[in-house]
């Protein structure tokens, strides 16, 4: 039995009846203990997807980072907007989310007349919305975005692991992994750490 891979029916069912580009929205690194929460927003050229894309936790570090580079080769626009972990403390992780989407959505350039938001909630952004539940497995919108905004956290964080080798970030990307917990016990932890989260197991 063949997985169904995202595709372009949602985006395409709404293609007639939209003024303005159709765009794709979804984040990264919620569930993290260190590092900010990542949205990418990507308009993507109908006539030319690249190849492989798909929820960025089902694919390899190389295909991704490959794929990453054709999706920015060739999407008609890509935004980007994070919430620090500063933010995720006083805002809440999930309103800290939404406002790392409301971010990637203002920084696209082109008039976008429809967005395609993964998950339950939406941003307030001028434009209509629609959240798909798993979007990131049903639209290409959605998961070419899962990957952009997961290979522009991803290089944050092996950034700070050179400011911070001991906590390991290149490896862990600020998730709670058993070394992880172990180092924040023994060297507390780095201003990039989220305060609200569950440092200690």
């Amino acid at each position: 039995m063949h997985k169904i891979l995202p595709n372009l029916n949602i985006e395409k069912s709404y293609k007639n009846t939209t003024k303005g580009y159709i765009c794709g929205i979804d984040e990264v690194g919620r569930g993290c203990l260190a590092g900010p929460v990542v949205s990418a927003a990507v308009i993507l050229n109908f006539d030319k997807i690249p190849d492989g894309i798909n929820d960025s936790k089902k694919i390899s570090k190389i295909k991704r980072s490959i794929i990453s580079n054709n999706i920015k080769k060739y999407a008609l626009d890509i935004g980007i907007g994070e919430a620090s972990s500063q933010e995720i403390d006083e805002f809440n992780i999930l309103n800290a989310s939404l406002l790392a989407m409301k971010r990637a959505f203002e920084s696209l350039k082109k008039h976008t007349g429809l967005a395609l938001i993964d998950g339950i909630y939406s941003p307030n952004i001028n434009c209509k919305t629609i959240n798909i539940i798993k979007g990131d497995t049903k639209s290409l919108s959605i998961a070419a975005a899962s990957i952009i905004a997961k290979e522009y956290r991803d290089a944050f964080m092996n950034k700070l692991g050179l400011i911070y080798p001991k906590y390991n970030f290149k490896n862990n990307v600020g998730y709670g992994t058993k070394e992880h917990y172990k180092i924040i016990r023994s060297d507390g932890i780095t201003s990039y750490h989220r305060k609200t989260f569950k440092l200690l197991k």
